[in-house]
């Protein structure tokens, strides 16, 4: 489901794009810089949303909740006028008047205005409105940089940021950009929409730190959603994962139908009872080993069916067991009370031959290399 940009005032909606955070300091989040998390720095409710009224038999979704998430996923969808409908004829509104001034002046580059508004917000907790004024007077710092304001930047840092006292060794890695400007991790460009776009990213590393009470996460209902359609799939006992289709209009639920249960192929090469199936991790191949001390790699076909790829002989005893290394690329047997055999997949070559040399020792792939765990057995 594709967000579609809302240009209305900030008084109906200020809509900020979806995307993966890229983050504003080289990909690290500022909570995580500052050895926070988001659970520690949560702030209380506001305390205009304390009386909610509940919906539903089980008595535990809020009204109010419930309609914010609505309105937020119309806006999402690209219907802001029927989200503005919905937010008048409610009476709850998506965020407060407070917040969409915020959000509007991050937009606009008012970064003084926006330090200041965040504080009128009604966060509880001071770190929170610490980590938040960090991130935009970065944003501001950058700016000033890529305007070619190096004092203003300086100023800045040293009058603005520093006294934060919010992660020290990013303080001193701006400081850096002052001497080297080319560094610029933002990459901001003079360019209106290029600069836009680097906001609208700050506004979505802001909406990570603040309370999901005073900014709801974006597409937030579709995520319940998927979450629930994931929780009935994990339930259904006759779920194949070949079946995609969920439909929100009826509890997902398979018949045993589902179930496969026509014959499609039968592998007839072993002569012997087969004692062991592994699929490579990849789902490219198939290896089989049988009392008729043969081991057999089949390759899996686009079209669901498999042939023979390698005959793997040399083991005198008949073979239990089979490994395929993390990058499918060779396969280990073992025989009963006999040698363990490594394979290369692609030639069919056997590499290496682990004699049974007193104790019983087992391999274990360690990365793509091999190394002994030796386990005594009387």
């Amino acid at each position: 489901m594709g967000g579609v940009e809302d240009d209305g005032p900030p008084s109906k909606r200020v809509k900020v794009s979806s995307g993966a955070l890229g983050g504003l300091s080289k990909g690290t989040s500022h909570r995580e810089q500052a050895g926070c998390s988001l659970s520690d720095l949560m702030a209380q409710p506001l305390a205009s949303q304390g009386k909610d009224e509940v919906v539903g038999s089980k008595g535990l979704v809020k009204k109010v909740e419930l309609v914010r998430i609505i309105a937020e996923a119309l806006y999402s969808l690209g219907y802001k006028n029927t989200g503005a409908h919905l937010e008048e004829e409610s009476g709850i509104t998506l965020q407060s008047s407070v917040v969409n001034l915020f959000m509007q002046q991050i937009l606009d580059g008012k970064w003084d205005d926006s330090v200041a508004t965040l504080h009128k917000i009604g966060l509880m907790d001071e770190a929170i409105i610490k980590l938040a004024s960090f991130v935009i007077l970065e944003q501001k710092f950058f700016e000033l940089l890529d305007g070619e304001k190096v004092m203003d930047a300086l100023k800045t840092l040293r009058t603005e940021i520093a006294p934060l006292c919010i992660n020290n060794d990013r303080v001193r890695e701006l400081s850096s950009y002052i001497v080297s400007p080319s560094q610029n991790v933002l990459d901001i460009s003079s360019d209106k929409e290029a600069r836009l776009k680097s906001r609208k990213k700050l506004l979505e590393e802001l909406q990570k730190l603040l309370p999901s009470t005073v900014i709801i996460p974006e597409r937030r209902l579709v995520h319940l959603v998927e979450q629930a359609l994931d929780l009935q799939r994990d339930a259904c006992r006759y779920h194949n994962s070949s079946v995609r289709e969920m439909s929100l209009f009826t509890d997902h639920q398979c018949g045993k139908d589902k179930i496969p249960s026509q014959t499609l192929q039968i592998l007839q090469e072993h002569s012997d009872e087969v004692w062991f199936l592994q699929f490579s991790h990849n789902g490219k191949y198939l290896a089989s080993s049988s009392s008729d001390c043969l081991v057999i790699i089949w390759e899996v076909k686009l079209d669901g069916r498999v042939s023979l790829k390698h005959r793997l002989s040399g083991h005198q005893k008949p073979v239990s067991y089979i490994s395929w290394s993390p990058d499918d690329e060779q396969l280990l047997t073992c025989g009963v009370e006999e040698a363990m055999r490594r394979w290369d997949v692609t030639s069919g070559e056997c590499l290496y031959i682990y004699e049974k040399s007193g104790p019983r020792f087992y391999l274990l792939w360690m990365g793509s290399r091999w190394k002994k765990d030796l386990f005594w057995r009387y």
